[in-house]
């Protein structure tokens, strides 16, 4: 007599097999199902979520919540502002060419947005330097605030003024990202076998912290030394620390300026603008520019 089926069945389409139908992966090959997810549950994964609440599966990242509405409208060589007499509800930025000017707006309607290169509200499908989830905006009473998702590439707010920089942190000057570190300080040695001292490079004694150059890869080419006291001056032509190959860093790009031992990162009136890679959440204001992935965002409104 021949085995009966399950009631609720399907046939894997790679090795032919009959699974149960509520599987999302076959389990004699691991061939993903092309059934309908049961409610409530990860399309991709099959892992849980709650309805409404979540926007992304816990398990995989995948996006469960529904996309939201935003306003996207191409804007006419001179114009501004989204046009046809539209009502704006909800901050607003604008999409920036290479000339700088205004080349979409987004209006996000019910005031959050996911951006990336697919499965976004905001989507880019072209530019790969943008991962599928790129960076989350969100308003609340009144602050509208941005959220790196995890993307390859980091999100980047461009600075305005100084703004003081803490161990960790990643500058973007021209194509180079820079990340600061703090030094640690030497811990006590173990006593030596015999009476003989060593010898070892001639160094200042109050570098506090270093500049890294990093690759993509993340490893560390080049290292700048900071003291206490000490200002240095980052460009491609003028500086302590030259970058000559580096056609998109100004000839006068940035500076490092020390006050007492903290350090601060300033634009020295370059023409791409210096910025620093979000981590956590960060408020933006009216204005502010941001580089996600080859694309330049401005807030336009809040």
């Amino acid at each position: 007599m021949a085995d009966s089926q399950p009631a609720s069945s399907a046939t894997c389409s790679r090795c032919a097999k009959t699974v149960e139908a509520s599987l999302p992966f076959c389990p004699h090959c691991g061939n993903r199902m092309s059934v309908a997810p049961a409610e409530g549950s990860c399309a991709n994964c099959g892992a849980p979520f709650q309805q409404g609440a979540d926007m992304f599966c816990a398990r995989c990242g995948s996006r469960v919540g529904k996309r939201v509405s935003v306003g996207d409208q191409p804007l006419a060589p001179g114009t501004l502002g989204l046009g046809g007499g539209r009502r704006e509800v909800g901050p607003r930025l604008a999409l920036l060419n290479d000339a700088g000017d205004v080349a979409r707006t987004f209006n996000l309607d019910r005031g959050e947005a996911v951006v990336g290169r697919s499965e976004a509200d905001i989507k880019f499908s072209d530019d790969v330097y943008m991962s599928p989830l790129h960076a989350r905006f969100d308003l609340r009473e009144g602050v509208l605030w941005v959220r790196d998702l995890g993307s390859r590439n980091a999100s980047w707010a461009f600075i305005e003024g100084g703004v003081r920089l803490i161990d960790g942190d990643r500058v973007l000057v021209g194509s180079q990202v820079l990340r600061f570190r703090r030094l640690g300080y030497p811990g006590p040695h173990a006593p030596e076998a015999d009476s003989t001292r060593r010898m070892g490079s001639l160094v200042p004694s109050v570098d506090v912290a270093v500049l890294e150059q990093l690759r993509a890869d993340g490893s560390v080419r080049d290292t700048f030394h900071l003291s206490p006291g000490r200002s240095i001056l980052i460009g491609r032509e003028t500086g302590d620390w030259t970058f000559p190959y580096d056609q998109t860093m100004s000839g006068r790009h940035a500076e490092i300026r020390s006050a007492n031992s903290d350090f601060s990162v300033h634009d020295a009136g370059s023409r791409n603008g210096v910025a620093l890679a979000v981590r956590g959440e960060q408020a933006l204001k009216k204005g502010q520019r941001l580089l996600l992935g080859d694309q330049v965002l401005r807030v336009e409104s809040v």
